[in-house]
């Protein structure tokens, strides 16, 4: 589906405001979210905690008021699912922006491909083998890549135009390691394992820790989106049409591969962390092109803001709604799901 209005051309006048808005809400959020919890913390404590770390790596005595109760809550239990969170959402929501360019389609989303298929069939199978958590998400990562690669070997060889080459192999494809989680799921110890399984399917960070920041993910995750955030104004061109782009002089297989390269490896590292999380690829980088325009060098770094700041408050609502945790997966569906059929609904007037 081509965007009907030059991607250029709607430069917002009020772009550094709306900027300067995200940053705060980030800033604000960010803070807000250590506060809330079965226990509570204020903000000054948060700081004192922050403080008191600092003080410690230059060899100085720790603020006094801080327990090691405190500290553990804050630094060893929020701190990682905040950063986490914030991660997860700028990854999702930047390779959503990425794919809805490249494709030339706004209800492309992260897992067009069948990288979210395929980081499940990854995990689940690492938690039938027994493997340790460690495993589970490398097993995930590794997975989702392959089904991506898997999808391009189609793609390649396939007769036709490779852009819906691409979408028809990513739906193929995933569609069989789906398959395959459905198969493990069915053969899983039913008392144990399949509950394991069911959950991370749909998604969760009340498990992450701090060794979970392993370079293996977060190189993925900075690598895939400072790769994006260089090219992002590039991605304009595509969105016309490759004739009007090669008539600029520029590769337009070359750009595409590695847009859609570093868009699967934020979304394979991001998953494999989460588990799988939908609607937020989908969903933030419409809101942030509401906000800021089309205009590829404004939406990602948009998108990414956004995103962090969308998944964060999900996750907040996620572990304090209820006494028990909801998976992020049924919240990010409650907001999408409606935000898809105002898409539907109204995309003739928005695209």
């Amino acid at each position: 589906m081509r965007q009907s209005k030059p991607i250029n051309s709607d430069r917002p006048k009020r772009t550094g405001f709306v900027f300067t808005v995200l940053i705060i809400a980030l800033i604000s959020v960010f803070l807000i979210s250590f506060m809330l919890g079965r226990y509570p913390v204020s903000v000054i404590r948060v700081l004192e905690v922050f403080a008191s770390k600092v003080m410690s790596i230059f060899g100085l005595s720790p603020i006094s008021t801080v327990t090691p109760e405190m500290e553990a809550v804050v630094w060893n239990i929020r701190l990682p699912r905040i950063l986490m969170a914030c991660l997860v959402g700028c990854c999702l929501s930047c390779a959503g922006a990425s794919y809805q360019g490249v494709f030339q389609n706004p209800m492309a989303s992260p897992d067009i491909l069948g990288a979210s298929n395929g980081a499940a069939f990854g995990a689940a199978l690492a938690i039938l083998l027994g493997l340790a958590n460690r495993m589970i998400t490398i097993a995930a990562f590794v997975s989702s890549i392959a089904t991506v690669a898997i999808v391009f070997l189609v793609a390649k060889y396939a007769p036709g135009q490779k852009t819906m080459n691409l979408i028809l192999a990513g739906i193929m494809i995933g569609s069989l390691f789906s398959a395959g989680t459905s198969y493990i799921k069915l053969v899983a110890d039913p008392s144990n394992q399949l509950p394991q399984i069911t959950y991370w399917l749909m998604g969760s960070l009340s498990g992450v820790k701090l060794k979970d920041f392993n370079l293996v993910v977060i190189g993925a995750m900075v690598i895939g989106c400072a790769a994006l955030f260089a090219i992002r104004w590039k991605i304009n061109l595509l969105t016309l049409g490759d004739e009007e782009a090669r008539s600029l002089g520029i590769n337009t297989n070359r750009l595409r591969l590695i847009v859609i390269v570093a868009s699967t490896l934020v979304t394979a590292a991001s998953i494999s962390v989460s588990g799988v999380i939908g609607w937020v690829g989908l969903v933030i980088p419409h809101i942030a092109r509401k906000l800021v325009g089309s205009n590829y060098r404004y939406l990602i770094p948009a998108s990414m803001i956004s995103g962090a700041v969308f998944l964060l408050i999900v996750d907040n609502f996620s572990r304090n709604l209820l006494a028990t945790e909801i998976p992020l997966g049924i919240l990010t569906a409650f907001v999408g799901a409606p935000f898809f059929v105002y898409l539907i609904l109204k995309r003739a007037k928005t695209f």
